[in-house]
């Protein structure tokens, strides 16, 4: 049976359930199927165990509450009903060893989940020239270069040491706990990639590999290819 994935979704400004059709797309290509789960904490334990995988996806910002900090002038929007549930969804699957990939706000949700800090605003936080992070090109095409990691299960997926990527963010990840470890930087040193050295597979990526599929891009397709494979029931 195809694995059930599990991918997380915003709320518009009318309240409703809202994810880009690329996220459902990607694992529809990849050979899994897909199931949105609104915002909201009812029944995670019954949902964690229904799902075979997670999908963390994008949207706004982290709530610096989550981590210790108060918020910043620069911070964006925030939706704690969403920042609640994704944190319990990330504990609950890591906890049961489930697949878990984390793109762009669900890479910086994975690591405070476990226990890390993100920058709130990147270009106050750190000194010295960074990267346009928040690119002007259309999503579906990458910008930046990423510098992946030797011997990471990232670098499995990746043809070369370098990965072409496409960058939406203006936060970052910080400081990454155990069992994490950080598989790919971009030139500037922001965090690009996250991997569990502990799970078999708990990943996160800063950028948007769903856009990317789109126009065929062969690191996304393995890397929603690795979701997929990892969460079929033996």
């Amino acid at each position: 049976m195809k694995p059930l994935i599990g991918i997380t979704s915003d709320l518009d400004e009318n309240g409703e359930t809202f994810l880009k059709a690329d996220y459902s797309r990607a694992i529809l290509r990849a050979g899994g199927l897909p199931v949105v789960l609104p915002a909201g904490l009812e029944d995670i334990d019954e949902i964690c165990d229904r799902i075979d995988g997670l999908l963390l996806t994008g949207g706004e910002d982290v709530n610096p509450l989550l981590f210790g900090e108060e918020p910043k002038h620069q911070l964006g929007k925030i939706a704690p009903e969403r920042d609640d549930m994704e944190m319990a969804l990330a504990k609950c699957a890591v906890g049961k060893d489930m697949p878990v990939l984390g793109i762009c706000r669900g890479h910086q949700i994975l690591n405070v989940a476990l226990g890390g800090t993100i920058y709130q605003h990147i270009y106050t936080d750190l000194e010295g020239p960074l990267l346009q992070h928040k690119q002007q090109a259309d999503r579906n095409y990458p910008t930046h270069t990423v510098v992946v990691e030797k011997g990471s299960r990232l670098s499995n997926y990746v043809e070369g040491k370098e990965v072409l990527v496409n960058s939406l963010h203006h936060q970052a990840v910080h400081d990454v706990p155990k069992p994490l470890v950080v598989t790919g930087k971009a030139k500037d040193g922001i965090i690009e990639a996250l991997e569990s050295t502990e799970h078999k597979f708990v990943m996160s990526v800063q950028w948007h590999p769903e856009a990317l599929s789109n126009l065929g891009d062969k690191t996304s397709l393995r890397l929603f290819g690795g979701l997929v494979e990892a969460s079929r029931k033996q």
